[in-house]
């Protein structure tokens, strides 16, 4: 593994345990030549995923990318991390396991918008402001009648 620190090759890891939910294996590693530590995160990959945007270019599929996202929409609100890359761990096993390896961007949308809704309220209708393209305060409104019929 190189070093992000200096780019030298040859790391040397100190230390390897599991993640909590056993879905990766961290590694604290240590750079001989400019003695800096980082970690690393091992993890599976049952298939190479390719995104399939909805104007039709491809991209490879970004774990990181959706971990990011729903950082976004989670932001201040009273969630766990571990609990937010324990759901995101989840939509990627589930995304992996359906024996597809082009995935449309706009099932991957939806796939965050079902984990958001029984996570955290809020965060599912900020995602949703930018998924549906809210563009004005009615359009939020419409939106939250639906989920709470008698606002």
């Amino acid at each position: 593994m190189r070093c992000p620190f200096c780019g030298n090759e040859d790391t040397q890891v100190k230390d390897s345990r599991p993640t909590e939910d056993n879905s990766a294996i961290r590694r604290r590693r240590f750079c001989p030549s400019c003695s800096a530590r980082f970690t690393t995160f091992e993890r599976v990959q049952l298939r190479e995923l390719t995104v399939v945007k909805s104007a039709g270019q491809r991209e490879p599929f970004d774990r990181d990318k959706l971990l990011r996202s729903m950082r976004i929409a989670l932001r201040k609100r009273p969630i766990d991390a571990d609990r937010i890359d324990r759901v995101v761990n989840s939509l990627v096993r589930q995304l992996e396991s359906s024996g597809e390896s082009e995935i449309p961007s706009k099932q991957i949308g939806e796939m965050i918008m079902v984990a958001l809704q029984t996570l955290d309220q809020v965060a599912y209708i900020r995602y949703a402001s930018v998924y549906k393209d809210f563009r004005e305060a009615s359009d939020f409104n419409e939106f939250v009648e639906q989920l709470v019929p008698d606002a």
